[in-house]
């Protein structure tokens, strides 16, 4: 058989040193995380074009240009190190995407002075990114070069064939595993990743380069739904089958990557720390951000328990309520073994919350799992609820009595707690000989970190959470029906993000102060109005995938999880989501001023159990919902069908994906 691989040579971008990739200054390059290739320390600021072909890529920073060869070669420039930071200001780059260039054209300069001054490296990288499909051998010339004479002769595989997205490779492989492995290609390998975690509906990578994934790459992956890029993570919305992919992708990583052992940190701590030039603003947005990263990685892999939680609670509440004169109910006595079981699994992801939430941080932090446990366990001691119900106190200075508090249903003491514990033992690890760590380092952690926690951090945290619910009921009692208005009508704005989980811990709060949530009955129908709204689109389209894709979407919003409805057509179709946001604004509002109360973690329709009293049955809260979630659907199933959506729409959205213009 004749070998149909050919040469193709590749020429300096710039006049400079040469070096073997594995030489530069980057371990996402040195490494070869991004394929095989050449560094170049330039003596020049002049750039040209390495191949001829057609520009795929120019960063929006302009620190880094890509290159497509007719035979399929992917060639990516990377002009420095870290200077994605510099906002494009040493870089003047005169080509856009999609246009042809011939090799050794200009393409535009880069300013050196400027990059070094900045404490940046110089540093050119040209590399190979489909090294593995289509490069079969790699000659560099070390000499120095000049910008535009070859630099290296790339043996290439003519005949190798890159899989598509409607080929796959087996085609018996199961659908999760293929997600899972084209996902995974497209955000760079396990070498690019850092660790992956999941919620309801998403993968959230963190990835040790976030320039190395093509967003519009992977939202073309049959079953990805769509991209989001957002505290700190890489996320990809999947849907209601994330678990699935999930478990597929950790299988080919490799579990070191979901638990607290990974290498992936050690890959992370060679790395430079991109926060050090960051301006006072920037390490401002940059807080805020690993905030919000922190409770969502600490809160999205237990809401699923918490939701089902909520309506077992729901239920027993249900089936064990009085109705005067009634010979049927109650169903249940509350007195009954039966009754105390079911009520002990609704109970225990609220009363152990502080374990759970301890774990998932810990796992986040690369810290101790089983010391985190240990905390938490000490946090819901039943020792600890027997001296509340007494009311000891445990310190006094004078008039101050600080209490001993129960911290049953709270996250943000567990959080720091947990934040300290992975310091503290970090610390310990350093000083501590080796044959002393196994015993001494999760006592001392224990010790030191559960003392600050139960006498300091602890209750200004619960000191501060009440204050934080008693304005939430603060605002809904005296403005309610504005009050509502406005969190229903924004709420699912925040999901777009994944910044919805950072709010989670204020229903949590109203939970431990005063047994039911205000703000939970609020956003119950924000899910809904998502849900209707595509509804609409799926009962007025003639498009039979559209239609297909509402009635799944559809029925996910009324079980409570909006993103199929967001993602996969509500913001495709801008007026949708905002008819669907107008229903669950005018939900809100109804509910605000109805004063509705939720007593479970469930909501949109399936959650009708968590509106039942526990203590009363159903009482107003619980008809309070039902007239909110009828006017919900109905305003927002309405707006979509006379205003949101119509067919043409799908049409228009068709044609500019085939221009490349969506």
């Amino acid at each position: 058989m004749a070998n149909e691989n050919h040469v193709l040579e590749i020429i300096a971008p710039v006049s400079g040193s040469v070096m073997p990739i594995d030489q530069v200054q980057d371990p996402v390059f040195s490494q070869k995380m991004m394929g095989d290739g050449i560094g170049i320390e330039p003596t020049e600021g002049k750039i040209v074009s390495p191949v001829s072909g057609t520009i795929t890529l120019v960063a929006e920073t302009k620190h880094a240009v890509g290159f497509r060869t007719d035979d399929g070669v992917e060639i990516l420039i990377h002009l420095g190190i870290d200077t994605v930071e510099l906002a494009g200001k040493p870089f003047d780059i005169n080509v856009k995407a999609d246009s042809k260039i011939n090799a050794g054209d200009t393409i535009g300069t880069m300013d050196l002075k400027q990059i070094r001054d900045a404490g940046k490296q110089a540093t050119v990288m040209i590399v190979i990114t489909n090294t593995a499909e289509k490069l079969a051998e790699l000659t560099i010339d070390t000499k120095e070069a000049v910008a535009g004479s070859e630099v290296a002769k790339a043996l290439i595989k003519l005949n190798s064939k890159e899989p598509t997205k409607e080929v796959e490779v087996d085609p018996n492989e199961d659908k999760y595993n293929r997600i899972a492995r084209e996902v995974l290609a497209d955000v760079g390998g396990s070498a690019n990743v850092d660790s992956l975690i999941h919620c309801i509906t998403r993968l959230r990578f963190y990835l040790k380069d976030e320039d190395v994934p093509d967003d519009n790459k992977v939202r073309n992956i049959k079953g990805v739904i769509d991209v989001a890029r957002a505290q700190g993570q890489y996320q990809v919305v999947i849907g209601q089958e994330v678990g699935d992919v999930y478990d597929a992708a950790i299988e080919q990583l490799g579990p070191q990557f979901s638990d607290a052992e990974g290498t992936a940190q050690a890959i992370k701590d060679t790395m430079p720390k991109k926060e050090e030039n960051l301006s006072p603003w920037g390490k401002v947005k940059k807080g805020f951000s690993d905030l919000v990263g922190t409770i969502t990685g600490a809160m999205s892999p237990i809401i699923g328990a918490l939701a089902a939680a909520g309506i077992i609670k729901g239920l027993l509440a249900f089936v064990s309520m009085t109705i005067p004169g009634s010979k049927v109910f109650p169903l249940v006595n509350t007195a009954s073994v039966p009754y105390q079981v079911i009520n002990a699994m609704g109970d225990s992801v609220f009363v152990f919350l502080p374990i759970l939430v301890g774990i998932t941080m810990a796992r986040n932090m690369k810290s101790d799992v089983i010391i985190a446990a240990a905390i938490g366990g000490v946090l819901v001691h039943p020792s600890f609820a027997a001296m509340v119900a007494k009311g000891t106190n445990l310190f006094s200075i004078g008039s101050l009595h600080v209490p001993v508090q129960s911290y049953g249903y709270s996250i943000f003491p567990m959080i720091l707690a947990i934040w300290m514990a992975a310091k503290v033992e970090k610390w310990f690890h350093k000083h501590l000989p080796s044959y002393l760590r196994m015993i001494f380092v999760p006592m001392f952690t224990i010790l030191i970190v559960s003392a600050i926690t139960l006498y300091i951090t602890g209750p200004a945290i619960l000191l501060l959470s009440k204050g934080l619910a008693g304005g939430v009921e603060w605002l809904l009692q005296t403005s309610s029906g504005f009050g509502g208005m406005i969190i229903g009508g924004f709420y699912q704005v925040l999901v777009i993000f994944g910044l919805h989980w950072g709010l989670a811990p204020i229903a949590l709060t109203e939970f431990s102060t005063k047994g039911y949530s205000f703000w939970n009955a609020i956003v119950s129908p924000t899910m809904i109005g998502q849900g209707a709204a595509v509804l609409a689109v799926a009962l007025k389209t003639r498009d039979p995938e559209l239609k297909e894709l509402g009635i799944g979407a559809a029925i996910s919003g009324f079980a409570g999880v909006t993103e199929p409805a967001i993602y996969g057509v509500n913001l495709k179709y801008r007026r949708v989501f905002i008819s669907g946001l107008i229903g669950s604004a005018v939900g809100g509002a109804i509910t605000g001023f109805l004063h509705g109360k939720m007593w479970g973690f469930a909501g949109s329709w399936i959650g009708f159990a968590s509106f039942i009293n526990p203590k009363g049955g159903i009482d107003g809260s619980f008809y309070t919902f039902l007239w909110t979630s009828i006017a919900t659907t109905v305003v927002a199933f309405v707006v979509t069908w006379v205003w949101g959506f119509n067919d043409k729409m799908v049409t228009e959205l068709k044609e500019k994906q085939a221009s490349g213009q969506a």
